[in-house]
């Protein structure tokens, strides 16, 4: 177990490098911010120079691999962090100089077991990209396919373990502290970054949830997710299908290659509803960067390490969220989010509603072509810290993607209306999830899986109360108060005293009456 001190000095050294890039200020001036985190930032900070205007995004890049990853998963958290250095924190470029092909080569053939050459006829040493876990080639196989070959960095899961282990321990004093620290649930928010990152250490899982998101996407015919050579695959090597098409950065190239960009945006919009509202999975990192357009006019996406699921009951709130919000029936949103324990019960459903009608009237105010879902979204966990409501991770990373990929749509078609794209699909959806046939179909699958656990509850209650047996049965026992071994002491030293109360009493005693 690591030493407090080392935590501490960590963080000191850390916070250097963040109080240089001004990334300290906010937490200084924050009132909500416990005392303890306070004096710790201003002795990070004692002597360095700040710029006027924090870069935030700089000063985690600085950091290194674990912090740039941290960086990210902090984007989506404006609440914990401030509108302000979330967005900035959007523009962390995970950019890093490659590993030497020499330890990246020796890596594939450990985790291959094999000679390179026995895997692929053609391997470029100069990787396409770099990132902070792993960098990218492209390479031929055996048997004459074109592959892109993902490797894990030398030395990186050492790396994010250390991290890792003062980052629980820091969240777990924040936490610790109460208040406005215990409300944001520091410890959670790390939980879920280190299964984040748990995933992308690992890529035979990032592998798995490639192969997934293929099988769920097979009915979406305009989105295309690149199959993966399990052959070719381990904990730190993943090998699938190379991409060949014109990266969503690139708009003129775009239009030059003769791409509808209205089209790949609807492609966009429906592929994502399909992923998060149908299936529950969705990939959660939809950036320009990991998009592609293909020759054919689909939509392909690439690195799948960061991926998000919203289970049914959650997924049938959220639309029933939305619905209410569009006609006004803000009473039936507060009662939805009382349902789901989102808001702690102490709180008046009424005045809840009330709050969302702040949210939700000037979004109906506006022509429909206008409305933002970012904005909406934005405006309605803006009231969480009114409320005590606890954070809910998986919501804030479908929250953060929806903005993302509405940004994305934007981008390529400014006159795209996001609500009448959505529409057809969501009121599909919403009508087979929500209508009568789905209530009914539900009570009945609820029923009968009661129906077939009811001879498993019956052995069980048998278990626990067995017939009575052949002898007779055991006579009552008393209560009697069991002592403690660390009490003995409490209570000879009672019997002690009470002992020379009573013989000094009947000394007085005996002498008044001589």
């Amino acid at each position: 177990m690591t030493a407090p001190a080392v935590h501490i000095w960590r963080l000191l050294k850390w916070g250097r490098v963040l109080a240089r890039h001004g990334a300290l200020r906010g937490i200084e001036r924050d009132p909500n911010t416990p005392a303890p985190v306070r004096r710790l930032a201003r002795i990070a900070r004692f002597g360095t120079r700040q710029p006027r205007v924090p870069t935030y995004a700089t000063a985690f890049q600085d950091l290194g691999p674990a912090a740039i990853k941290f960086g990210q998963a902090l984007a989506t958290r404006p609440d914990l962090v401030g509108p302000e250095a979330a967005k900035n924190l959007q523009l962390l470029q995970d950019n890093l100089p490659p590993a030497p092909f020499e330890q990246i080569r020796a890596s594939i053939e450990q985790a291959l077991e094999g000679p390179l050459e026995k895997f692929f006829t053609e391997f470029d040493p100069e990787p396409v990209g770099a990132a902070s876990i792993a960098q990218v080639h492209r390479a031929v196989t055996t048997e004459g396919r074109q592959v892109a070959v993902k490797v894990l960095r030398p030395g990186i899961e050492e790396d994010f373990a250390r991290a890792l282990d003062t980052y629980e321990w820091a969240a777990a004093q924040v936490e610790s502290m109460g208040g406005e620290a215990s409300r944001l649930r520091p410890r959670l928010v790390i939980a879920h970054f280190r299964q984040w990152t748990a995933r992308e250490l690992d890529l035979r899982r990032e592998a798995a949830s490639a192969s997934e998101l293929r099988e769920g996407m097979v009915a979406e015919a305009g989105f295309y997710v690149p199959e993966i050579d399990w052959r070719r695959s381990a904990r730190r090597v993943m090998t699938l299908e190379w991409i060949d098409g014109v990266k969503l950065t690139d708009r003129e190239a775009l239009i030059e290659a003769g791409h509808d960009l209205k089209k790949l945006a609807e492609t966009l919009v429906r592929a994502f509803l399909r992923q998060a509202v149908v299936d529950g999975f969705f990939h959660a990192d939809l950036h320009q960067g990991n998009l592609f357009a293909l020759p054919d006019g689909r939509l392909a996406a690439i690195d799948f390490g960061i991926m998000g699921r919203v289970d049914r009951q959650a997924r049938l709130w959220l639309a029933e969220i939305l619905y209410g919000l569009i006609t006004g029936n803000y009473r039936r949103v507060a009662e939805i989010h009382f349902e789901a324990q989102y808001v702690p019960p102490h709180h008046s459903v009424e005045e809840f509603a009330t709050a969302l009608r702040a949210v939700g009237e000037p979004i109906r105010g506006l022509p429909v072509k206008e409305i933002s879902v970012g904005q909406m979204l934005d405006g309605l966990f803006t009231i969480t810290r009114d409320f005590d409501m606890p954070t809910q991770p998986h919501l804030l990373l479908l929250q953060k993607t929806m903005v993302m990929e509405e940004g994305v749509a934007t981008w390529l078609d400014p006159d795209i209306n996001m609500w009448e794209t959505s529409e057809p699909f969501l009121r599909e959806w919403v009508r087979s999830e929500l209508g009568p046939e789905a209530a009914l179909a539900d009570r009945i699958v609820r029923d009968f899986r009661t129906l077939t656990n009811l001879p498993e509850l019956i052995r069980r209650i048998e278990a626990r109360y067995p017939p009575p047996g052949a002898a007779p049965p055991q006579p009552p026992l008393p209560d009697v108060v069991i002592v403690q071994p660390h009490r003995y002491g409490r209570y000879l030293l009672t019997a002690i005293v009470s002992a020379a109360v009573g013989a000094a009493a009947v000394l007085l005693l005996g002498s008044g009456l001589s």
